[in-house]
């Protein structure tokens, strides 16, 4: 493939994917919602804590197959199905063992609250988890993105939204667990769909006990990488459920919830990139990894920004959408949404360095949350003993704490990177803090309309105005190549 080709691949992937996150967001909203108008904060956080926790687990099951079942694939001479049908017994074994030990010990999920419902289900979810993420990724190497909008950004969310509200009139404690098992349970079916039509049944497959061992072996370090850039995205969580109660938990939830939307841009190049990296250093192209490391990251970068911009400054509008208890959660929503920008370097400069220095990025990543767990537990004590502020105001310390570890983690992954390929990775440009100016003021005029104007309004002329201004001075012709839907 062709070093323009590859840039067009990428803009298709990516023009696909964000119609996905558009669908995700419309169908998310719903269930922040539904979870916080009918639900409540503490009922809220009490699913969370324990959602975090099955799909930690989940994540350690995929053994790391979400992003190195590409490179897999692309060197193998065995027929790919078969490769393909490997990785998901090996996440089917792993889920099996993850599966049990939750289920024997249910109270590491809802360390905070009893257990005398239908709690025992969530530990199941887990194959349905793995088995999705490593379907959608082998159909990744295919180039079929589509298959992953349907599975996530339709299916899953919408599902889960549906199920909540309809639940809620059978029971408040377990209705949004059930919801959730629901959801997954499509999920996986939307996933494994698609991947018997495009790969075919196995024929001929037999387990290679060696094998499986070896590569379950071979991804210890990327497993624990994905454990690591998921976990750091949830520890605050964790932690806020050793000092504070599920209600402030509850309201920390749903500001990470809108906060984590601009991220699945990010991740929503993950499947079309492996791919293309991983074919660009079979032929030993390190130049060609660096420039599309660079595109990638400006784009999610300008999409990030903008869409961190709309939703932070109106975010009273945006968290009061939930329920008026859920506004206090603003200041943590800021940090969160900070985080997310400062993330993306890391984020993609990791997409190349999982399969040119797997190891040392996990050293990398594993130093970066310990300084996340340590920063956040020192602002949640600084704040509380030193300065005394409300309760709600010391939540926001692991949200700032986030902030500064990914902050940290950026400049040395994309330092690491650069030099191993021997060029430039970082996609960050100066018109990003022009289209952040013109942005900022409208979004301040904005406030000073009333809220259903703030919001109507404000979101979409923030946005506008940060992509006129990057669109004017910050895009090249191979930027614009993600806005062209037809190419020749």
């Amino acid at each position: 493939m062709k070093e323009g080709d590859d840039i067009k691949a990428l803009a298709k992937g990516g023009r696909t994917n964000f119609f996905g996150f558009l669908l995700r967001l419309a169908a998310r909203l719903p269930f922040l919602f539904i979870a916080g108008r009918v639900y409540g904060a503490e009922a809220l956080g009490r699913f969370a804590y324990a959602i975090i926790i099955v799909e930690f687990v989940a994540t350690l099951a995929t053994l790391g197959l979400k992003r190195g079942l590409a490179e897999q694939l692309s060197a193998t001479d065995r027929p790919h199905v078969h490769v393909v049908w490997d990785a998901l017994l090996v996440g089917a074994i792993a889920s099996a063992v993850a599966a049990t030990i939750l289920g024997m010990l249910p109270q590491i999920m809802f360390p905070n609250s009893g257990i005398n419902g239908l709690e025992w289900l969530l530990p199941l979810t887990i194959f349905a988890l793995a088995w999705s993420d490593i379907s959608l990724a082998a159909l990744a190497y295919r180039l079929d993105i589509g298959a992953t909008v349907r599975a996530r950004s339709v299916i899953e969310p919408w599902t889960i939204s549906i199920a909540a509200f309809a639940l809620s009139y059978y029971s408040l404690r377990d209705g949004l667990i059930i919801a959730y098992v629901i959801s997954m349970g499509a999920a996986v079916v939307a996933s494994i769909w698609p991947l018997m039509k495009s790969f075919g049944w196995p024929h001929g497959w037999r387990p290679r006990p060696a094998s499986l061992f070896m590569l379950a072996r071979r991804n210890v370090p990327l497993a624990a990488a994905d454990a690591i850039e998921w976990g750091s995205r949830r520890l605050d969580i964790a932690i806020l459920g050793l000092f504070f109660s599920p209600a402030i938990v509850g309201i920390y939830y749903v500001a990470q919830q809108v906060a984590s939307l601009p991220q699945k841009l990010k991740t929503s190049f993950d499947p079309i990139l492996g791919p293309v990296i991983t074919r660009n250093l079979e032929a030993g192209n390190r130049a060609a990894v660096a420039q599309q490391v660079r595109q990638v990251g400006f784009w999610i970068i300008a999409a990030q920004a903008a869409i961190g911009l709309a939703l932070g400054i109106p975010g009273e509008g945006v968290m009061g959408l939930v329920g008026p208890n859920f506004v206090a959660g603003t200041t943590a929503l800021a940090f969160l949404l900070i985080a997310e920008v400062v993330a993306a370097t890391a984020a993609v400069s990791e997409s190349a360095l999982i399969y040119v220095a797997r190891h040392l990025n996990l050293w990398i990543s594993m130093g970066m949350i310990g300084i996340q767990a340590a920063l956040s537990f020192a602002f949640v004590l600084i704040l509380r003993d030193e300065f005394g502020v409300p309760t709600i105001w010391q939540a926001a310390g692991p949200a700032l704490a986030l902030a500064c570890a990914l902050g940290i983690a950026s400049i040395m992954k994309a330092r690491l990177l650069s030099t191993l390929l021997g060029a430039p990775v970082s996609g960050w440009r100066w018109p990003l803090v022009w289209a952040t100016a013109a942005a900022g003021v409208v979004g301040y005029l904005a406030t000073r309309l009333p809220e259903w104007l703030e919001l109507s309004l404000g979101i979409p002329a923030i946005l506008a105005v940060f992509g006129l201004v990057v669109w004017r001075f910050g895009f090249t012709s191979e930027d614009r190549t993600l806005f062209r839907f037809r190419e020749k």
